[in-house]
């Protein structure tokens, strides 16, 4: 089952998004709508909140004064708590109820106002926001719902800013122009990433990117999608990861890099991640184990060895290699990563060098090749950094 969470600020355009991914064929498990069915009258929460803010929450048909409640909690953060403390737990059993009664082949889209706020993205394969300017939410909330411009404003301001969405975002659906046009975005991630996505999960298929060889330059979204592909990770491994930690050229800030976030892992012993109960939990949380064994070639002269998972994720190629903690190819990943960063001339000649093999090597395999010399030689120049600087993997 492929979980995806969708999210957005208040009068995004969010609504309008599940309702064309359940009418592509997705199973849509709507927060708002479980919000409103745990405290329908009678129900403990009800009676609950009844107890707590008083009999005047309660409408004229016996259900719950909405604007009423709104208007006592909003601004208040104890009372907002208080609700929350009465809400949230009926509210997670009833999703997770609905998530597990979905269907097993299926794809499970979450419709989560707060997912970013929450801190959830962890919980998901994918993490689709809908982006709309906050002018076009608060005409949409005047227009639409009848809300006065201020209330519209501070409604919005107490949500998670744009730049926290972007961070928790796999995918961005702009919501700028006609629904025609929504409507669009949404056939296209569904049919070139959310369905693949899910075959790929299913059938345990690692996305790769092509050998011709393509190196971009910085992007600053790469940490965030590393952070994002590690929080998922975390989840997934629990303490059977001892570390996990974002490596490779996309970890160096201003160095260009194939468009792949290269990730570690360490664990207690090789013989960890291949478990099945390793190797099951990276699977279901979207990373595919590659077959074999791998090793890297040591700049000791002796062969480090690994093992290798991917990201069934079409849009999001990722390499994730498992090493034992504290060894010596452990610790070159992050020695050289720190080092690239501390070292602005180590940096840019490192750069320097990857434009030069790209002006002359096309395919990705004699790159990589290409690159042991230069790696040989930056062995000893990041040992001598470390040793002058008394770094340490675990500082």
């Amino acid at each position: 089952m492929l979980r995806v969470g969708l999210t957005g600020g208040i009068g995004s355009g969010k609504s309008t998004v599940a309702r064309r991914l359940e009418r592509l064929g997705a199973t849509i498990v709507d927060a708002d709508q479980i919000a409103r069915e745990v405290v329908e009258p009678g129900s403990p929460a009800f009676e609950a909140i009844v107890e707590r803010f008083g009999p005047d929450i309660v409408a004229a048909d016996g259900g719950l004064d909405r604007p009423a409640l709104g208007r006592i909690v909003f601004g208040d953060p104890q009372a907002l708590a208080d609700l929350e403390a009465i809400t949230h737990p009926a509210i997670w059993e009833l999703t997770a109820t609905r998530m597990a009664t979905a269907r097993r082949n299926g794809i499970v889209v979450h419709d989560m106002p707060i997912l970013v706020e929450k801190g959830l993205s962890a919980d998901y394969h994918l993490v689709i926001v809908v982006d709309t300017p906050e002018d076009e939410r608060v005409r949409r909330l005047v227009e639409d719902r009848g809300m006065e411009a201020s209330d519209a404003r501070a409604r919005i301001a107490v949500q998670a800013s744009d730049e926290q969405r972007y961070a928790a975002a796999d995918a961005v659906l702009e919501n700028t122009g006609s629904v025609a046009d929504l409507h669009a975005a949404v056939d296209a991630l569904w049919q070139d990433r959310i369905v693949v996505f899910d075959e790929n999960v299913r059938l345990g298929i690692v996305s790769r990117r092509p050998d011709e060889l393509t190196l971009s330059e910085p992007r600053e979204r790469w940490a965030d999608d590393a952070a994002r592909l590690m929080g998922r990770i975390g989840k997934a491994l629990g303490e059977r990861a001892l570390s996990i930690d974002h490596v490779g050229s996309t970890a160096i800030p201003g160095v260009l890099a194939k468009d792949v976030i290269d990730l570690q892992i360490g664990v207690r012993d090789l013989r960890d991640a291949d478990s099945a109960a390793f190797v099951d939990a990276m699977a279901a949380a979207g990373f595919p184990r590659s077959a074999g064994h791998w090793w890297d070639s040591g700049a000791d002269g002796k062969d480090w060895p690994k093992r290798l998972f991917g990201n069934a994720d079409p849009q999001r190629v990722a390499h994730i290699h498992v090493r034992e903690y504290g060894t010596e190819g452990w610790t070159w990943a992050l020695r050289f990563r720190d080092w690239m960063r501390a070292d602005a001339a180590a940096r840019e000649g490192y750069a320097e060098f990857k434009r030069g093999l790209q002006r002359r090597i096309a395919r990705t395999a004699d790159y990589a090749a290409a690159k042991e010399p230069w790696f040989a030689r930056a062995h000893r120049d990041a040992l001598s950094w470390a040793s002058r600087t008394g770094w340490h993997p675990d500082r």
